[in-house]
């Protein structure tokens, strides 16, 4: 069991959505928290309401797609705080576009943040962990990575929160020799208002931010047409995730209604694939 009180958490993308709500429920379970985030407006809100309820908290800007930002932070959190035993690698940004019409500064943004953000923290935070044989690391990937084959136009973000996934269920392998606990978040639908604020987070160096919704293409909307979604509070999910770090689970999902999609668009095609291969394998028996 990783207990949660008395620790000292980074959570990035702290500022809103899923990074908010862990960061206000670690604090309400006796963590010590850095709220990390690269509007660190929305950072210090957090803290701000955090400080209020009696706990523990800080606020820093990270750009988690920056190498020196994240070792910065990390720096600015052990100063603070004193050593960091859990992280939650939590930033993201999004977007629907066909890849062919994507810029270069598109889908460098879309994988700095979704994946190479996640790789950046790991390598800044881990250390620390394994030279004291403890801590638990947790990654948000996202039922498009899992389900990579469901939702069109959404290739660059699927491939980064697919290589989330893969590498935290990899990692959980070498990290297990070493007493740090891995898990990755998989959520489905959250009310989180990324949609709404996603172009807010975009850096100069990838264009600057913008304004305005994320764009959602006629296709993606007719796939949902006839679906009630329903969208998990941001609350919920921080709590599933807790528990998962507090067990060592390694993978969360937020909502049951997504594992129709993983049987259709994942678990179907792969399972054929390998009918198809002994398939191919008897056909060459049969010529000799």
């Amino acid at each position: 069991m990783t207990e949660i009180a008395g620790r000292v958490a980074f959570v990035t993308g702290g500022g809103s959505g899923i990074g908010r709500a862990l960061a206000s429920a670690l604090a309400a379970e006796g963590a010590a928290v850095v709220v990390a985030d690269i509007l660190h407006e929305n950072a210090r809100a957090v803290a701000d309401e955090i400080g209020a309820a009696g706990a523990t908290a800080v606020a820093l800007a990270c750009d988690v797609s920056d190498r020196a930002s994240v070792r910065q932070a990390k720096d600015e959190a052990n100063a603070a705080l004193g050593p960091v035993s859990l992280l939650f690698a939590n930033a993201g940004v999004t977007s629907f576009q066909p890849l062919v019409e994507m810029s270069d500064d598109d889908i460098d943004w879309i994988i700095g943040v979704d994946l190479m953000g996640v790789v950046n923290c790991l390598r800044a935070f881990l250390p620390d962990m394994v030279a004291g044989r403890d801590g638990h690391v947790c990654a948000t990937s996202s039922i498009a990575g899992l389900s990579a084959g469901w939702i069109p136009y959404h290739s660059a973000y699927s491939a980064a929160k697919l290589g989330v996934l893969g590498m935290m269920l990899n990692l959980r392998l070498e990290l297990a020799e070493l007493g740090v606990g891995a898990s990755v978040l998989v959520p489905g639908g959250v009310a989180t208002g990324m949609g709404e604020n996603n172009a807010r987070y975009r850096p100069q160096r990838f264009g600057g931010p913008g304004e305005g919704p994320v764009e959602v293409p006629e296709a993606v909307r007719k796939l949902f047409a006839d679906v009630e979604l329903v969208f998990r509070p941001a609350e919920d999910v921080a709590q599933m995730v807790l528990l998962a770090v507090r067990e060592n689970r390694p993978i969360v999902v937020t909502s049951p209604a997504d594992r129709q999609a993983f049987q259709k668009t994942y678990v179907d095609p792969v399972l054929r694939a390998f009918d198809e291969v002994e398939e191919f394998e008897r056909s060459l028996a049969a010529q000799g």
